[in-house]
């Protein structure tokens, strides 16, 4: 069994009877995926499309007082709320960041939730990931979000400001559109049009996806070449494996050549993760 305090979440909370249409016009999931059983993953975009901030959606249930929670990074949450203040017009919706009271627990391999939650939802990412509790803030240990972390990258799950930074990453390159985090038959939200012409052209070259290596990992942020040619960037990492944000057809153009993907004098294998759907380099299956 497994669980962790996550300190680095917040907690953002919408209520009023527009709370749920509102979020519905702005994020690039259907709302409606976020029940008392199971969050929502979603992102508020700029019109340009790149990821403003991504976070669950939970709903609460009435007996912890109704609405919506966006578990968010907490580096985020007070601009994130202020973003949405700002959307809001005349929307009959209230926004609290209440990232001082409430935090995140991570729980996986069945273990119970505490018993103070106000809400427990499963992860749709990965099943692996397990359920995430929402309640009062507490205090956790580094060994236990430690372990977490590398659950995380075991599955290949990328994390913002980890594996690549806000503001400058569209869904696709860091795998919301394999990881329940797009909804394409919705209606309108901010920066559809760019998500849904790089899914209907094909046009995401740029992927996060593991990699494996011997011993400890390249640094964070350290340049991936082939050859003499750049092709990526090493994000977090652990012993032996980690996540890389690559050009996947200069990696299939590597391949070909025989030449090694290298981070920091350490030489990277791509691996497939077990929920990618989209092309891997030298197989050409989708």
């Amino acid at each position: 069994m497994g669980s962790a305090v996550l300190p680095d979440r917040g907690v953002i909370k919408l209520t009023g009877e527009d709370a749920e249409r509102f979020l519905q016009g702005l994020v690039t999931q259907d709302v409606a995926v976020a029940t008392g059983a199971a969050a929502g993953f979603a992102a508020l975009l700029t019109p340009q499309g790149k990821i403003v901030a991504d976070f669950f959606i939970i709903a609460l249930p009435e007996a912890a007082g109704g609405g919506l929670v966006l578990d968010v990074p907490l580096q985020l949450a007070g601009d994130l709320a202020r973003k949405l203040t700002f959307y809001r017009l005349r929307a009959k919706v209230a926004i609290e960041d209440l990232s001082a009271s409430l935090g995140v627990t991570a729980l996986w391999d069945d273990t119970p939730a505490p018993e103070a939650s106000l809400v427990v939802a499963r992860d749709p990412r990965h099943a692996g990931l397990g359920r995430r509790a929402i309640g009062p803030r507490a205090e956790g240990r580094a060994a236990d979000a430690a372990a977490y972390e590398a659950l995380r990258i075991s599955l290949g799950i990328p994390e913002g400001g980890k594996d690549f930074a806000y503001g400058d990453a569209f869904p696709h390159e860091v795998d919301m559109d394999q990881l329940a985090g797009v909804a394409f038959d919705k209606g309108c939200f901010v920066g559809q049009e760019v998500v849904s012409r790089m899914q209907h052209r094909g046009t995401a070259r740029t992927r996060i996806v593991p990699v494996a290596f011997d011993g400890a990992p390249p640094p964070a942020g350290a340049e991936v070449t082939a050859g003499d040619k750049p092709v990526g960037t090493m994000g977090s990492g652990l012993p032996g494996r980690g996540l890389a944000k690559l050009r996947l057809d200069r990696i299939a153009d590597a391949m070909a050549a025989g030449e090694p993907l290298v981070a920091g004098g350490i030489v990277l294998t791509p691996v497939r993760p077990d929920w990618a759907r989209f092309a891997w380099p030298g197989d050409g299956q989708a």
